[in-house]
């Protein structure tokens, strides 16, 4: 088990029955870009059972937080969901991943794509305030099926423009745009197609998207990935090549479905 720390879990938020959330401590030697994966998971039956997962913290707070879905049959998830306060859990020492900022030309505009739990490695980088000082605006689009599955959208619009550090510029820079597929909402329709159709730039002010001054992120589902990059390719963009080589937009598709 050289390869992973024991960390202690300090809380778990169930957001409806389909999503949690949980944190934990975090070993002082852990260090990582905000936006990066660690593997985390459980010992089973004798051997750690492991899944890719971003870490929804900032690098600077002392604790760990994960998003997770359940999936009663699945592997791991279906034994995370009963995680209750004071269980540990296994935690790599080696964060990884692509949605890391420095591997963004310069641009205006940051668009963070999201689907589901593909919100957590934005939550690490909307609490960045590097990021701010990178873009002009920095623009979450998070899309769910239902309303509830809108995890932290209170911290989102309430707590984070009131940080007593960079509240300020997180009112003036980030726009916040949760959209839902499945129930009536402000904002309603896939990711895609909010793009596609330009009702997304339209709602928020900003002009459509162009590569000359618009950067992206994407986390999600794999068909949502493949959907978003082909849009983004069709007009233009080019994807970072790997990691250390900046692009106009970095994908993530390390992302737990079960």
């Amino acid at each position: 088990m050289a390869a992973f720390n024991t960390e202690r879990v300090l809380s778990v938020r169930h957001w409806n029955d389909t999503l949690f959330s949980f944190t934990t401590t975090r070993d002082a030697a852990l260090r990582f870009h905000n936006g990066h994966f660690v593997m985390i998971g459980l010992e089973v039956e004798g051997k750690p059972l492991m899944r890719a997962y971003s870490i929804a913290s900032a690098n600077y707070e002392e604790n760990l937080e994960f998003l997770s879905i359940k999936v009663q049959n699945g592997p791991l998830t279906s034994r995370l969901q009963h995680l209750k306060e004071g269980d540990t859990i296994l935690v790599s020492r080696k964060p990884v991943g692509t949605l890391v900022v420095d591997d963004l030309k310069p641009g205006k505009h940051l668009f963070l794509f999201g689907t589901g739990t593909g919100l957590a490695p934005f939550m690490s980088i909307i609490k960045d305030p590097d990021v701010y000082e990178r873009f002009e605006k920095v623009v979450l689009v998070h899309g769910v099926r239902w309303v509830s599955e809108l995890a932290y959208a209170d911290f989102i619009e309430k707590e984070l423009p009131n940080n007593e550090f960079f509240g300020d510029v997180v009112r003036e820079k980030l726009i916040y745009y949760p959209t839902v597929t499945r129930e009536p909402f402000r904002n309603q329709g896939r990711i895609t197609e909010l793009i596609e159709n330009g009702k997304l730039c339209q709602d928020i002010g900003l002009p459509q998207i162009n590569p000359e001054t618009d950067r992206a992120m994407l986390c999600g589902s794999p068909h949502m990935l493949a959907d978003i990059s082909a849009m983004l390719d069709s007009r233009g963009f080019q994807v970072s090549p790997g990691v250390g080589e900046p692009g106009d937009y970095v994908v993530e598709r390390a992302f737990v479905e079960k």
